[in-house]
């Protein structure tokens, strides 16, 4: 299982896991989803406490990998398979991002 801590602002709003089978969990923290101020990370992931499940990687975390020339020179410095979307999301989303989310990545 390979984990991704989600920062909004900064601020812990959640955990992004892919599974031993390749599928993914995103799940909010408790203290954002009681905390009335703090927004959803996108309308595409509403704040719930069920936690969301899919086989293949969340459109809004695939979004925030990049494309073309700037993917393929991540995937031969870093030696990233460039199917990996999810290892290429927790190599690059941790650092400058558009938009206010990022990906840390649980080593």
């Amino acid at each position: 299982m390979r984990t991704g801590i989600v920062l909004y602002k900064n601020q812990k709003a959640g955990t992004l896991n892919q599974l031993d089978d390749g599928s993914f969990i995103f799940r909010y923290e408790e203290q954002w989803l009681t905390d009335s101020n703090k927004p959803p990370i996108s309308l595409t992931l509403p704040k719930t406490s069920v936690e969301f499940q899919s086989t293949t990687l969340f459109p809004f975390f695939f979004n925030l990998i990049p494309e073309g020339v700037n993917k393929s020179l991540i995937c031969n410095k870093k030696r990233i398979d460039s199917d990996d979307y999810f290892g290429i999301l927790l190599e690059v989303a941790g650092g400058d991002t558009i938009g206010a989310v990022k990906i840390i990545k649980v080593k």
